[in-house]
């Protein structure tokens, strides 16, 4: 296992729960696009889209301006509109919840599978009323949901699927990439995200009609885009054929984007030998639970949580704050949307014990690209020595 080194790993040096990955490749790439003059949606972009789709396997890419942005256009064209209910986890950042709202739709929060904290079509089947439109599944912390469990149950119940993949770019679900096993899924380049190009996000679909419009819907309806207007020989005007939105990615961040996605599969490689010495170090404690991967099914490890077990002699926020003072930072467990001010009164009678358990007792520990061997030794040593005295002996 080989980690890269950083010279400052003392407890005084705060130990951050997640960074970019960040070079002067990705700097002199924004560079070199700022002095050609072309700084908004553009040739970068469109680079950066056919790369991305050949990356993932999907036919199309659409960049925007972020994740939230994607999840709302996909719910357009996937013709969700007001009074339909779209079931989702309530346990994800609450960009997920808010995107059905945007376009008039009601999110039903079902519960999730602990040992991956990914919806449970079990408990989302439930759910499912003569009002539901779509199920919305979230690759929470990278690990890859069951998409097989949620296709089927689409068929059935003549459903469209949409993913939320924000936390899971290189991420691996059958032994292929997330991103081309259904009609619409969304990625984040946020910083704590994987890969980062400020922040963006960007689409997959192996649909034809849904490409077109979500590149119409991006730019205000527009017609004609930017750069076929600027390329041509004779005047055109362009319409704006319908209500759209302002939400293009700029060629800047496209270029530190196509930058990104070169080291894309050593990052996730890396992050991964970060993710096995957790494993490793947590791994015979009864009081502790860690997320599982199945057979063909890997994640990128965007965040690495560890639940804590009635029986743990410590209770989280005080571990959460003794870490911090030792110069680890930590986060609780995933939010859960519904517990939040604004769905609290929207989902007053909502009961979601075990997504609610699971954010209650979880810690998300420090996880980037590059975290040195003794920044990991350090979070290890410090996190058990705080369990019990004897577990510092490794």
């Amino acid at each position: 296992m080989v980690f890269q080194k950083e010279k400052n790993n003392s407890p005084k040096h705060m130990i951050p729960i997640a960074k970019p990955y960040l070079t002067e490749e990705e700097a002199q790439a924004a560079y070199d696009t700022i002095l050609t003059g072309w700084i908004t949606q553009g040739p970068k972009v469109q680079e950066f889209e056919e790369k991305f789709a050949k990356y993932t396997g999907a036919k199309y890419a659409v960049a925007v301006s972020n994740c939230t942005t994607a999840l709302h256009l996909s719910m357009i064209v996937a013709g969700i509109g007001t009074g339909d209910e779209v079931i989702c986890p309530s346990m994800s950042y609450i960009a997920t919840a808010n995107a059905i709202k945007y376009v008039g739709a009601t999110p039903v929060f079902a519960e999730v599978k602990p040992e991956t904290y990914n919806l449970d079509p079990v408990d989302t089947e439930k759910r499912i009323t003569d009002r539901t439109k779509a199920i919305l599944i979230v690759h929470q912390i990278g690990m890859p949901g069951n998409i097989d469990a949620f296709q089927e149950l689409c068929e059935k119940y003549n459903l469209k699927l949409i993913e939320d993949a924000a936390c899971a770019v290189g991420s691996v679900y059958k032994n292929k990439k997330i991103g081309a096993h259904s009609e619409l899924v969304c990625f984040s380049f946020h910083p704590r995200k994987v890969i980062s190009t400020g922040d963006g996000g960007m689409i997959t679909t192996n649909r034809e009609d849904y490409y077109k419009r979500l590149r119409l819907l991006r730019q205000h309806g527009m017609s004609i885009n930017d750069r076929v207007r600027h390329e041509a020989s004779k005047i055109i005007f362009e319409d704006h054929v319908e209500v759209g939105y302002n939400y293009r990615m700029t060629d800047i961040q496209a270029a530190v984007g196509i930058k990104q996605l070169e080291k894309l599969d050593w990052i996730v490689a890396e992050r991964r030998k970060i993710a096995a010495a957790y494993h490793e170090a947590f791994k015979d404690i009864d009081f502790i639970s860690l997320p599982l991967e199945s057979e063909g099914n890997y994640s990128n490890y965007q965040s690495f949580c560890v639940y804590l077990r009635k029986n743990c002699p410590v209770e989280r926020n005080t571990l959460m704050q003794e870490l911090l003072d030792k110069g680890i930072a930590t986060r609780r467990g995933i939010m859960t949307s519904h517990r939040e001010t604004a769905y609290r009164k929207f989902q007053e009678n909502t009961s979601l014990p075990i997504s609610e358990d699971l954010q209650d007792n979880s810690i998300i520990l420090p996880l980037y690209v590059p975290m040195g061997r003794e920044e990991v030794t350090y979070v290890i040593d410090t996190f058990l020595g705080m369990l019990t005295p004897k577990a510092l002996v490794l």
